[in-house]
C-alpha cells in the first residue's frame, strides 16, 4: 500500500555492506520528500543482516544467495507499487534534497523515463554526471555539464512501468553495464534520460574492487552483451570480432606490466560467457527490437562517441 505523497520506492542493494551503509540510510531518513525504502541483502554474512533488523522502519528483501546489483534489482522490481523507483548503491549518500531533485526533474519532462545524480567523491570531485557511450560501445562516466546517453545506476531515478515496458533489469548481468543497457533500451523505445542537480556522494567499490579481475571480467563480458542486446548488427559483430581478435593475439605479444583486461586467460572466459548466454542475448535482442520506437542506428549515430 502507497502511503499519501509517497511517489518513490528506493531500492538499496547491499552485500557486506555493514561497515558503509548506516550512511546510505542516515542520508534516505533525512530526505525532504517521503519515500519507501527497500533494501535487498544480498545473503551478507557480515553482520549486516542484524545491522538492519535494527532499523525496523526498513523493509528488507533478503535473497538466499549472492546475485549482484542487478540481481538484486530485478528480484525487488515486482515489489514495486510506486510510479517513480530509486537505484541507490548502498555506499552512496544523497544530499537531502535528491529526492526532491530528481523526482522534480523526471516529472517536469514526459518524454524521460530516467533521471541521473551527479555523483561525487568524498572530497567533493564530480565522480560521474550519468553515462556517456564511446565510439566502440563502451558505457563510461560522464563528469561535464552536457547532455548524456544514460544514467549510472549508483543513484538514479527511473519511472516505473517504462522500465518493466522495456525488460526491467538484466540480472545475468550480475554487476556493471545494467545502467547502460536499461537507458539504451529506454532510447530505443523513444524515451530521454535527463541530467539533474541532484547529489550523493558516493565511495565506489565498497562492495566490488575496481581494476580487479572479476570486475573486467564482468565489465568486458557485460558490455559485450549490451552491444548484442542494443547495438546495430554491424557495431554489435565488429566489437565481438575486435575482442576475439585481441584476445587470440594476446599470447604473442610481450607486455611486461599486463593489467587483467588484456590476460587472454580472463578474456577467452568472457568469450566463454558471452557464447553460452548467446542464445538468450539474441532473443532479448528481438524483443527489444518489436518494442523499439527509434532504430538502433539512429541511437547509436545520435550518441556513440559524443
Amino acid at each position: 500500500m502507497i502511503s499519501d505523497g509517497v511517489r518513490t520506492t528506493v531500492i538499496v542493494i547491499t552485500w557486506r555492506g555493514r561497515a558503509h551503509i548506516d550512511a546510505c540510510l542516515e542520508a534516505l531518513a533525512a530526505q525532504s520528500r517521503p519515500h519507501r525504502t527497500l533494501v535487498v541483502d544480498n545473503a551478507s554474512d557480515d553482520g549486516t543482516a542484524e545491522l538492519l533488523a535494527a532499523r525496523p522502519e526498513i523493509e528488507v528483501l533478503r535473497l538466499p544467495r549472492n546475485v549482484g546489483y542487478a540481481g538484486g534489482l530485478a528480484a525487488a522490481l515486482p515489489e514495486v507499487d510506486t510510479p517513480f523507483v530509486a537505484w541507490l548503491n548502498d555506499d552512496a549518500a544523497p544530499s537531502a534534497d535528491w529526492l526532491e531533485v530528481v523526482e522534480g526533474n523526471l516529472s517536469a519532462t514526459a518524454t524521460a523515463a530516467a533521471a541521473t545524480s551527479v555523483l561525487r567523491t568524498p572530497d567533493g570531485g564530480v565522480q560521474s554526471t550519468g553515462v556517456r557511450l564511446t565510439a566502440d560501445g563502451h558505457g563510461a562516466d560522464a563528469t561535464g555539464t552536457g547532455a548524456v546517453f544514460g544514467f549510472c545506476g549508483g543513484a538514479a531515478l527511473l519511472r516505473t512501468d517504462v522500465l518493466r515496458e522495456v525488460g526491467g533489469v538484466p540480472a545475468d548481468f550480475f554487476c556493471y553495464y545494467e545502467d547502460t543497457d536499461t537507458a539504451w533500451r529506454l532510447r530505443l523505445a523513444g524515451f530521454d534520460v535527463v541530467g539533474t542537480e541532484a547529489t550523493a556522494t558516493h565511495l565506489h567499490g565498497a562492495s566490488t574492487r575496481p581494476g580487479s579481475a572479476l570486475f573486467h571480467r564482468w565489465n568486458e563480458g557485460n558490455r559485450l552483451l549490451t552491444l548484442l542486446r542494443c547495438a546495430p548488427t554491424g557495431v554489435a559483430v565488429r566489437e565481438v570480432a575486435r575482442f576475439a581478435a585481441i584476445t587470440l593475439l594476446l599470447p604473442w605479444r610481450d607486455l611486461p606490466h599486463r593489467p587483467p583486461n588484456l590476460r587472454a586467460g580472463l578474456r577467452l572466459r568472457v568469450l566463454v560467457k558471452v557464447s553460452s548466454l548467446l542464445p538468450a542475448t539474441l532473443r532479448a535482442r528481438r524483443r527489444i527490437g518489436r518494442m523499439a520506437r527509434v532504430s538502433r542506428r539512429e541511437v547509436w549515430e545520435a550518441w556513440a562517441g559524443r
